[in-house]
């Protein structure tokens, strides 16, 4: 019975994501016929995060998801750069969630999507595309006093590998912003929307569990080649995430 009562849960929790996600996408709709600006944008980042907080809340009431943060004691200081590995489908909405004012950076698929596109560009998110205009633009954005959340990996994990190489996008981002990075680590019991794992399948384990770990901060540094901190960065999640997991029996 109490399977069964996950089963269903873990099907409500993701409906309630889907329907509620094209609700505020057509209730911003109207935000279009205002003038762009910085305010407009704001307002939307900052009631996608309170939204993401409510939806966290109910993934905890409906026991399908608990998630434990370590070194969240303080608030997170503007105008840095957050970079996090990316093991399942709910990382992004789960950072937003504590980094009210943050621009996300999202691929240009999921900004041209229908279902993402419209709320995430009255957001001010960035287009994750390749080139010297996304780092141009990204890093405007936070020379401008605005946070930046970033999945280097491009992708979500593999379920087979740690990580999956890590792209300096970031650090380029980084430089041209003279801004601090910050490193989130995520671990998370296994099976829970991993790559190649279809949404709707219910993890062998429930309720699912994740830790969220405000790791180490590189502060800007001029003399440091881009490369330099991406290979540090990737260095580092590596050393963490070789480490037994918390979640190891589950």
């Amino acid at each position: 019975m109490k399977r069964i009562y996950h089963c269903v849960a873990y099907w409500v929790s993701w409906a309630l994501f889907g329907i509620g996600g094209l609700v505020v996408n057509l209730a911003f709709l109207p935000l279009y016929l205002l003038p762009e600006s910085e305010g407009r944008a704001r307002f939307v980042r900052t009631t996608l995060s309170t939204l993401f907080r409510i939806y966290i809340r109910i993934l905890d009431t409906l026991d399908t998801m608990r998630l434990v943060w370590t070194g969240f004691d303080g608030p997170l200081p503007p105008r840095t750069i957050y970079v996090a590995n990316h093991p399942g489908l709910l990382d992004a909405p789960i950072l937003i969630s504590r980094l009210r004012d943050a621009v996300c950076v999202f691929k240009p698929k999921l900004l041209r999507n229908p279902a993402t596109g419209p709320v995430a560009v009255l957001a001010g998110y960035a287009s994750g595309g390749g080139g010297i205009d996304a780092v141009r633009d990204s890093a405007a954005r936070v020379a401008a006093g605005r946070s930046l959340v970033i999945f280097p990996e491009g992708t979500r994990t593999a379920p087979d590998a740690v990580l999956q190489p890590i792209q300096a996008g970031f650090a380029l981002i980084a430089a041209r912003a003279q801004a601090p990075v910050q490193l989130i680590v995520f671990r998370a019991t296994k099976g829970m929307t991993t790559r190649g794992q279809p949404w709707w399948k219910v993890p062998a384990a429930m309720p699912t569990r994740m830790q969220i770990t405000l790791d180490r901060r590189w502060e800007h540094d001029p003399q440091r080649p881009a490369a330099r901190l991406a290979l540090e960065v990737e260095q580092r999640l590596r050393e963490v995430l070789s480490t037994p997991s918390p979640f190891a029996d589950r």
